[in-house]
């Protein structure tokens, strides 16, 4: 009894004393603005580990959590590893974005984040049993790229660098469950790899252009997964080198795709001898019935064209800068936008599809619009600071 007596004693002289109680960990304040009159839903947000640590200290970013400020809750985050090479260069999250709006977030410190398999909603995996297919998905398309063992396979071979589209139709990630049932072909409720891509560039492949003449790569032979969800999807392709008008070149794609968007970022680093080229293509495979629009000014290529198995359509879409424009071609059975390209350089553009059954997009005037306010958003990113709490 006397030791219960005592407790309130010592608690009051604790804090009569002026002893300083532990502080609050450092952490760190985010503030987004929007420059443009459109909403941006899903906008994914970047942060560099360099502006994280210049304002609070942290060394593994993996131990970075971010606090929506307008509603008090924890959002997901995702470090990325931009090199492969174990340290996390950059922290990823998302937020819907109103029209000239500024928001604000609080990154504090915490135990690595561990992700449920229901936080998934972007993913991609290499998959051997499919003869060298890379697959990859978000919670709105799914594509896949063909690697070498597709070009000897003896039942169906294909030398091809397209890409190919899976229309999908729910929110939830179905690559591993269409692999392992192996009847993808087919709309069971939530899609189908309805879309023949073949040797052409499909929805967003590329190549060399050179005095009216485009030249493509083969198959891949290595691929490498940099971010793997639950916000990004981010891997590399390797290709071997191939001729473009005389010139031996080789091409490592990087593809990148977030949730809640419909369009990938390409990223192709080519290398060639002697000089190398000196313009790309990047294009959609023109389908009988295909509708295809484009505007120069906005640097926008698309198709709106009907699937045959179902009698839905479908539209595919690139996005380039509109400074390297070089022209709006049709050839090999494809549409393509040529950019200039100096010897050596990156080249980066966007594509991707929309679906009408996907409940996102039910005409081409819709398919148009999301294309024109994902160009404007290319265009004018968001500006985001980071600084000291």
């Amino acid at each position: 009894m006397k030791a219960w007596r005592l407790l309130p004693v010592l608690v009051f002289c604790a804090v009569a004393s002026g002893r300083t109680l532990p502080a609050a960990a450092p952490g760190a304040v985010v503030t987004v603005r929007n420059p443009l009159d459109i909403a941006r839903p899903s906008e994914t947000i970047v942060l560099t580990g360099a502006a994280i640590r210049q304002a609070m200290p942290v060394e593994d970013l993996r131990t970075v959590h971010v606090t929506d400020d307008a509603s008090g809750k924890e959002i997901l985050a995702q470090p990325i590893d931009l090199n492969d090479d174990g340290v996390f260069d950059e922290v990823i999250f998302q937020a819907d974005i109103a029209p000239r709006a500024v928001r604000t977030f609080t990154l504090g410190a915490g135990p690595r984040q561990i992700y449920t398999k229901d936080q998934f909603r972007a993913y991609g995996r290499f998959v051997r049993e499919r003869r060298d297919d890379f697959a990859w998905e978000n919670d709105r398309v799914a594509h896949r790229m063909y690697g070498k063992a597709l070009e000897t396979w003896a039942q169906e071979p294909l030398t091809s660098s397209t890409v190919d589209v899976w229309f999908k139709r729910t929110r939830r990630l179905v690559i591993n469950d269409w692999y392992m049932v192996d009847d993808y072909h087919r709309d069971h409720g939530d899609g189908a790899d309805m879309y023949s891509a073949g040797k052409s560039r499909g929805c967003g492949g590329n190549g060399i252009w050179d005095a009216g003449r485009l030249y493509t790569s083969a198959n891949f032979i290595d691929s490498k997964a940099l971010a793997n969800g639950p916000i990004r999807v981010m891997f590399e392709l390797t290709y071997p080198a191939f001729d473009a008008a005389g010139a031996r070149v080789t091409e490592i794609k990087r593809v990148t795709l977030d949730a809640g968007h419909n369009l990938n970022r390409f990223e192709s680093r080519y290398a060639g001898t002697p000089a190398g080229p000196k313009a790309q293509a990047a294009g959609i495979k023109k389908a009988p019935g295909s509708i295809v629009a484009q505007d120069k000014a906005r640097g926008v290529v698309r198709t709106w064209e009907p699937v045959k198995a179902d009698g839905s359509n479908f539209g595919c879409g690139v996005i380039v800068d509109p400074a390297q424009v070089k022209d709006v071609v049709e050839a090999d059975g494809n549409v393509l936008v040529v950019t200039a390209m100096p010897a050596g350089s990156n080249v980066t553009y966007y594509a991707g599809s929309g679906w009408d059954r996907s409940g996102d997009f039910k005409t081409v005037e819709d398919w148009d619009r999301y294309l024109d306010q994902a160009a404007q958003r290319i265009r004018t990113p968001v500006a985001v600071s980071v600084a000291a709490k």
